[in-house]
């Protein structure tokens, strides 16, 4: 007779007790086969390898990004409107090569006014240094002139000063010897007039008498007049000169003051058209330098990566660039030079990664091909994702430059130091256990045992054992299946 289920199932004890005795009778037996019938020899080399020692290498692999090493979006300095494309996307160029025309027909009026300007200016500084040493050669004679006159009229001065006393001192000899002439005269008529008329002489020699008193009388009268005049005009004419010798200074100071002022006022003059000369120079520079802006040249030699704008588009002078090329642009090009491969590495990998060390690239559209490369940067900060903590590394490419392209995707193997004399166990035979990692070796019955052990660097398919496991150890890659 079957026993109702639900009177099973009222009593569930007795039969977890009965699962449980006959759960302990299968363990005990297969225990028990085991012990009594150990692992063949074959199968436990065919389970197990041998702990040896080696030279392994240690390889970092990552995944990566190629990327150009320099990349620009090319803009005008000034907005206008783009007047020719010389490029097109994936065309290379080299440094200075002219890519776009901006127009320029406003600039190139500016340019003609400040050229003008500027001759304007050179001419005038030109006739100014030719003008200006005249005018001060001009006033040095006016000068030298002044100064002329002047010694001539205080010689004038020194010359009567010495001469209209002498001439005094010469009348009045004159006239003292006139005097005496005329005393000798009247003494003659008047001895002579009893001799004339007593007859002892004839009446002309004594007519001759009266004549010679009659000339020396009017003879002192001639020199007391030229006395009497030339002290009468001795001052005035003394004051004249002096006059004269005045008026000569004052010319020689307005003169000499002419001639300072003038070279004064020749320096400023002269250094006020260099400097508007100057300006004028600059300002037509100025408009030159705008003018070769017209000209968008390359930046240094690369290949166009994208076209922003098409002749007749307004461009300007932005940092970004839109999508794709329309009426308003912010750049016209974005130029790229070379190819380098940014690599995100774990961060507990990255104390390994090293300047210089070599790194090999496949790429996913060269699957039969791997390209060398060699590590140049290490970014100094961590970049986290999705709460993944990586460092950026810089990889320069060494071959395949002309097949790799930007933005592609590659993986990367960094190429470590090799670990000389190292203990190495199949990766697959690391186990856990209780938390504690380590290896299943065999026992003296050829069992899996469970040994801790301390692992170094994990190389793939094969894992560095720092200690806990002797070389010769054989370690289970796979554990044996009861019969």
């Amino acid at each position: 007779m079957e026993i109702p289920v639900h009177k099973q199932l009222n009593r569930p004890l007795p039969w977890i007790l009965a699962i449980m005795t006959g759960g302990l009778l299968l363990v005990g037996g297969l225990t028990y086969r085991m012990v009594k019938n150990p692992v063949s020899e074959s199968k436990l080399e065919q389970m197990t390898v041998i702990a040896e020692r080696e030279t392994v290498t240690v390889d970092i692999e990552a995944s990566g990004v190629v990327e150009p090493i320099e990349s620009v979006n090319i803009s005008p300095k000034n907005p206008g409107r783009l007047v020719q494309l010389r490029v097109e996307q994936g065309m290379k160029v080299k440094q200075g090569q002219i890519l776009a025309l901006m127009e320029h027909s406003e600039v190139k009026a500016e340019g003609k006014y400040a050229e003008a300007n500027y001759n304007q200016a050179l001419a005038e500084l030109d006739a100014a240094k030719v003008r200006i040493p005249s005018e001060i050669q001009q006033a040095q004679t006016r000068y030298i002139q002044a100064q002329t006159q002047l010694e001539q009229a205080k010689a004038n001065l020194k010359r009567a000063s010495e001469r209209i006393p002498k001439d005094i001192d010469q009348i009045k000899a004159q006239i003292v010897s006139a005097q005496s002439s005329l005393q000798l005269a009247a003494s003659r008529v008047k001895r002579n007039e009893e001799l004339l008329r007593e007859g002892a002489i004839t009446q002309d020699r004594f007519d001759e008498l009266l004549n010679n008193y009659n000339n020396a009388q009017a003879n002192l009268i001639e020199l007391q007049t030229r006395l009497e005049q030339a002290n009468q005009t001795q001052n005035p004419e003394i004051d004249q000169l002096k006059q004269e010798v005045l008026q000569a200074q004052a010319t020689v100071a307005e003169a000499q003051i002419q001639l300072e002022e003038r070279q004064r006022t020749a320096q400023t003059e002269i250094a006020s058209l260099e400097a508007a000369t100057e300006a004028a120079k600059a300002q037509l520079e100025q408009v030159v330098i705008q003018f070769q802006d017209t000209a968008i040249r390359a930046p240094f030699d690369g290949i166009v990566t994208q076209k922003y704008a098409n002749p007749g588009a307004f461009v300007t002078p932005t940092t970004s660039a839109s999508s794709t090329a329309s009426a308003t642009s912010s750049s016209i090009i974005a130029l790229a030079r070379g190819l380098k491969v940014v690599a995100k590495v774990p961060e507990v990998d990255i104390a390994l990664i090293k300047q210089g060390q070599p790194v090999m690239i496949n790429a996913d559209a060269y699957p039969n091909e791997t390209f060398k490369g060699q590590v140049v940067l290490i970014a100094p900060e961590a970049v986290v994702e999705n709460n993944v903590t990586s460092f950026e590394v810089t990889i320069a490419i060494g071959t395949g430059r002309e097949k790799l392209l930007s933005r592609m995707n590659v993986d990367v193997k960094f190429l470590g130091e090799a670990i000389q004399d190292a203990l190495v166990v199949p990766t697959v035979a690391i186990v856990t256990q209780n938390g504690e990692t380590g290896v299943m070796v065999a026992d003296e019955n050829e069992q899996p045992q469970f040994k801790p052990v301390t692992i170094g660097q994990v190389l793939d398919e094969k894992t560095q054992i720092l200690s806990g496991l002797t070389p010769g150890e054989r370690v289970f890659i796979d554990l044996p299946k009861d019969k």
